[in-house]
């Protein structure tokens, strides 16, 4: 699906990056709803820190997990405009742009900011 000048133009994030995103934001999940439940012993420095962080700061983790969404959300809204602007009009794949972007920020929506359409010929 990746021709350039395409109507139908997508591109798959970085398989590195969508598990890098998938598991910080599961772990951020799991520290905002269940934080008696993570085992911050056997994580290390990222334990203690975020056991310290559940403990003297959950206000700010617990907004910081409403912002991260926002800002996902946001994100995925622009990646529209950016695809009427780019000249990507079939619905199928503007919907994979939004749910990529959605689901994984700015490791898609890099790809579509750096999307140079071709010119259209007359």
């Amino acid at each position: 699906m990746a021709s350039a000048g395409s109507v139908s133009y997508f591109k798959r994030a970085s398989i590195l990056w969508m598990a890098v995103i998938t598991l910080a934001m599961g772990y951020f999940t799991w520290t905002v709803f269940w934080p008696a439940d993570v085992p911050y012993e056997q994580l290390g420095p990222v334990g203690s820190f975020t056991q310290y962080v559940v403990k003297n700061h959950y206000s700010v983790l617990y907004y910081g997990y409403g912002v991260a969404w926002a800002i996902h959300s946001a994100e995925a809204l622009y990646s529209l405009r950016l695809c009427s602007s780019k000249g990507i009009t079939d619905s199928g794949t503007r919907v994979l742009w939004f749910v990529q972007t959605f689901l994984f920020g700015i490791a898609s929506l890099s790809l579509l900011l750096s999307y140079k359409p071709g010119k259209k010929r007359r």
